[in-house]
């Protein structure tokens, strides 16, 4: 039998075990005693998570479902700016009365605890890619600016490496070269005129 411990996610549910057809609502505001998530975003420790939980009595055990409700927090994949998303999940789960493969969770000590049901389901719900806004320009590949921030934001087209050599030819204008046809060329054009 596994040992009892119990966190803020722990429900009672001494009432309503082996009574088939008993249901109970309650309303719980836990404050998140641990952080979760994934890399980009999560649910940081200390956070307020509020939980409408329906707790029904079958033969097999405790049906719980409801919805959570939470503010994640990470950063926009992006611009890499701090954003905040709210988020809300439904889960529904059968906590068994005996240990069995069939189950993923079950009642302990005529409790049952939500943690791990809540964290599932909010981490399987947390956005992939997370963005500050649908239509996020990014950050510049060049410089790093925010594209938001500079929508005019713009640099000098980049010289092909090929052509870099040519660079300094820069200073020789058409006055400084000489003709293709030569200073003679021309007086012999006036000539024929």
């Amino acid at each position: 039998m596994s040992h009892f411990t119990p966190t803020p996610f722990t429900v009672p549910v001494y009432d309503l075990i082996h009574r088939a057809g008993e249901m109970r609502e309650l309303s719980l505001d836990v404050v998140v005693p641990e952080s979760f998530g994934n890399a980009v975003i999560g649910v940081k420790a200390g956070a307020d998570l509020h939980m409408d939980v329906r707790l029904e009595s079958l033969h097999d055990g405790i049906l719980v479902s409801g919805d959570v409700d939470v503010v994640t927090e990470g950063e926009c994949v992006r611009c890499l700016i701090d954003v905040q998303i709210p988020l809300e999940v439904d889960f529904a789960e059968l906590f068994a009365y005996s240990v069995d493969e069939a189950f993923d969770y079950t009642v302990i000590d005529d409790h049952v605890d939500l943690e791990p049901l809540v964290r599932d389901a909010v981490v399987l719900s947390l956005p992939f890619q997370p963005v500050c806004q649908e239509d996020c320009l990014g950050l510049c590949p060049q410089c790093g600016v925010r594209l938001l921030d500079n929508p005019s934001h713009a640099h000098d087209e980049p010289v092909d490496p090929r052509w870099a050599a040519l660079a300094g030819l820069t200073g020789l204008t058409e006055a400084s070269t000489p003709d293709v046809d030569g200073p003679a060329s021309s007086s012999s054009t006036e000539e024929k005129r």
